[in-house]
């Protein structure tokens, strides 16, 4: 396969985010008699719409969340990221060294992928190259945030791949149609694995898969 583009997730594959904000959620939810370890936090929460995991957890407790627990949790969540976020080891000499197109595709808010990129070091790289499931009310693992992106930047889907570190999004990348690279983490090998996706474990490594 000639690849022609190339499709990031964001958080756990461009910036170093999922700890950060796994562990504000559980801290929070924990407050409400939720209990889970941050490795199962990766495995159920990565990748998926904010409001899946509120309903994962209400319905491990069997009681709504309180009304303001969304926004008390992007407050507590956009501080942190402020400055807490770091690229991934290994992502700005990958990127440096592209002569394909590229852009990153999230299941986040616009506002929340800038923040990270941002603070991260990354924005200016994908200006004009961002895409969100909120712009067109799709969420991994469904498919649609990827073939909105492929269609924007004009990529064939059958010579683009998607980078990815969760289950959700794995699965939505191979629904779609694309190549998925699955960015293995310890914690996700093997979920990664059964939905399709190839392992890369470090960004050199893919470098050398991809042939770049």
């Amino acid at each position: 396969m000639e690849v022609k583009g190339i499709i990031f997730d964001c958080d756990g594959v461009l910036v170093d985010t999922e700890k950060i904000g796994n562990g504000i959620l559980l801290e929070m939810a924990a407050e409400h008699g939720f209990e889970m370890e941050l490795e199962d936090a990766y495995r159920n929460f990565n990748g998926r719409n904010l409001k899946d995991c509120f309903r994962h957890i209400e319905e491990a407790i069997d009681q709504k969340l309180p009304e303001s627990f969304e926004s008390d949790y992007r407050q507590k969540s956009f501080e942190a990221f402020k400055t807490q976020v770091k690229p991934m080891e290994g992502v700005v000499s990958f990127i440096e060294k592209l002569k394909i197109p590229y852009c990153v595709a999230s299941s986040g808010p616009v506002d929340k992928i800038r923040l990270n990129l941002e603070v991260a070091g990354l924005l200016d790289k994908f200006e004009n190259k961002i895409f969100s499931s909120y712009q067109i009310s799709s969420w991994k693992p469904d498919p649609g945030i990827f073939l909105f992106a492929a269609k924007e930047m004009g990529f064939d889907v059958k010579k683009c791949v998607v980078l990815e570190d969760s289950k959700a999004g794995v699965k939505a990348g191979v629904s779609g149609g694309f190549k998925v690279y699955g960015f293995a983490n310890g914690y996700n090998n093997d979920d990664l694995k059964e939905e399709g996706a190839v392992l890369f474990h470090s960004y050199e490594e893919l470098s050398e898969m991809l042939e770049f």
